[in-house]
C-alpha cells in the first residue's frame, strides 16, 4: 500500500480512505461485487491504464479486500484472477449506501434526464440489481 497520510491516522474514517480513496478503487470493488475477476475484464470495463489498474489490485489485495487465486485454461500458462475477501464482500453495504446517498441527493442521471435508452447489461446478475428500487431518502431529504 502505498504511504499515505490518512493510513496511520486514529479516524477509521480516515484509514479507510486511504485504501478506498484511491482513484478507481471503488469503481474496481464495484466490478469484482457483479463478478469481475480477471485483469482484462476490470481493464475492459473501466477503462483503466493497465499501470494503474496493477497498482490498484495490488493496494486491495495487500488491504485484505481481495485475493489473488491462480488459474489455467487448457493449453494456457498459468494466470491470476482476483477475487474478494469476507472483507472485500462486506463492502456491498457501503457501496449500496454511496449509490442511495447519490440517488438521494440527485448525482444520479436517468435515461429520461439524459435523453438516452438505458444500455442493456452484459450480466445477469447486473439487471437483476438494476431492478431493484432504492429505498426512500431518509426524513427530511428529498430527491
Amino acid at each position: 500500500m502505498r504511504a499515505d497520510p490518512w493510513s496511520d491516522d486514529a479516524c477509521p474514517i480516515a484509514r479507510t480512505m486511504s485504501v478506498l480513496g484511491q482513484r478507481w478503487a471503488i469503481l474496481i470493488i464495484r466490478e469484482a461485487l457483479l463478478g469481475r475477476s480477471r485483469f482484462s475484464e476490470f481493464r475492459q470495463r473501466l477503462g483503466v491504464a493497465s499501470d494503474v489498474l496493477s497498482a490498484r489490485l495490488s493496494e486491495l489485495v495487500e488491504a485484505g479486500i481481495l485475493q489473488v487465486v491462480d488459474y489455467q485454461e487448457p493449453g494456457d500458462r498459468t494466470r491470476s484472477r482476483y477475487v474478494l475477501t469476507d472483507a472485500g464482500h462486506e463492502l456491498v453495504s457501503v457501496l449500496a449506501a454511496l449509490g442511495q446517498w447519490a440517488t438521494c441527493i440527485g448525482l444520479v442521471r436517468t435515461a429520461a434526464s439524459t435523453g438516452s435508452s438505458k444500455p442493456k447489461p452484459e450480466n445477469p446478475s447486473e439487471s437483476a440489481s438494476s431492478a431493484r428500487t432504492v429505498p426512500p431518502c431518509p426524513v427530511g431529504r428529498s430527491a
